[in-house]
């Protein structure tokens, strides 16, 4: 099984020993407006996400224009529209896909998407997307993915609704494909999605199972769950983001807002610093802190040649003598100098002392 342990979006080197990478997702969020999508674009970008994602179809790329019941949503966020209607009022223009790539370089901001099908890769390949995202309910669709793959870019799949099979499915296809930098993000399709749905403990089972980057697509109502990720190997969150969560367009009101994103870039990397590496003994922050560990210390001016006893040390605060373990070990050891009480007891003070 091909495997890699890194890939590099833009310049940005994602991985297990890498800060974890923030994608703020516009999606619907711009509302038809494109000065919205500017804004999103600007606001991503103070708030510190590495990259802005976009999304692009159109209603006929992406369903049928049909009022069969197949294409009737009948319940949740959208309840009432038909797929055709919930997707012509949620696309984000082709024509606006140039303006919004320039702004995002302009701002210094990665900016790449999603395809639904293969006219929206040619698309994106003319505006020279630097990576390729394969939303949940396409991640069965094995062509496009190859087709995704086929570009050499670096590409993030979901797997929301996927059992293990389709997502294995998925990653063969990429590979297939010619795709040499694979990321996978384990994900809920809910419109919000509750938190205990997402059993975090798939994230690192995910990396043993496939051996690739692995991060989390996030539709929960706040950032706990994103953060969480981290902890378990997570490289990447996902998370829709908005200006402004009453603004009444079709994702709005599960998305971030800015004060939300800022918290999970900190967040997000106060975590990850923490993990840091497997160390132990005395931290750099602990130091100081040594006066309060317990250690032996002489209790009485002592000559030299004296015999320790039990009523010579004791196992007292603070910390700058030998350890308490060492008790039984110099009782009746002799001095080699004389010792001054309430001093710390040190294992040059002895002769002739084994360990």
């Amino acid at each position: 099984m091909k495997t890699n342990q890194t890939i590099s979006i833009d310049g940005r080197v994602i991985g297990l020993n890498y800060s974890p990478y923030i994608i703020a997702e516009m999606s619907a969020n711009h509302n038809g407006d494109i000065s919205k999508a500017f804004e999103i674009i600007q606001k991503a970008k103070e708030c510190g996400a590495d990259a802005v994602k976009i999304q692009t179809y159109t209603p006929d790329t992406i369903t049928l224009d049909s009022n069969k019941p197949d294409f009737l949503i009948e319940e949740g966020l959208w309840s009432g529209l038909t797929l055709y209607d919930l997707y012509k009022s949620a696309f984000t223009p082709w024509e606006w896909h140039k303006d919004l790539f320039e702004y995002a370089r302009k701002m210094q901001i990665t900016m790449f998407s999603s395809p639904f099908d293969n006219t929206a890769v040619d698309l994106l390949e003319d505006l020279n997307a630097p990576a390729y995202k394969i939303a949940s309910f396409e991640a069965i669709d094995t062509p496009l993915i190859e087709y995704v793959a086929s570009t050499k870019k670096p590409m993030i799949i979901s797997t929301g609704l996927a059992n293990e099979e389709e997502i294995q499915q998925a990653i063969d296809a990429a590979r297939a494909g010619g795709c040499e930098e694979l990321a996978i993000l384990h994900c809920v399709s809910g419109y919000p999605a509750p938190s205990d749905n997402y059993n975090l403990k798939t994230v690192s089972n995910m990396i043993e199972r496939y051996g690739c980057v692995t991060g989390l697509s996030d539709h929960t109502l706040n950032n706990n769950t994103a953060i969480a990720s981290i902890a378990l190997g997570g490289c990447i969150i996902e998370k829709h983001f908005t200006c402004d969560r009453s603004a009444g367009g079709p994702d709005d009101s599960f998305s971030m807002e800015p004060s939300d994103l800022v918290h999970l870039v900190n967040s997000a990397e106060e975590v990850f610093r923490a993990l840091g590496d497997v160390e132990y003994g005395l931290k750099s922050s602990e130091i100081g802190n040594i006066k309060f560990r317990r250690s032996l210390y002489f209790l009485k001016d002592l000559p030299a040649n004296h015999a320790i006893t039990k009523a010579d040390i004791k196992s007292v605060r603070p910390g700058y003598g030998i350890a308490p373990s060492y008790f039984k070990i110099i009782i009746g050891k002799k001095l080699k100098r004389a010792i001054e009480k309430h001093t710390p007891v040190s294992f040059d003070d002895f002769e002739n002392l084994e360990l």
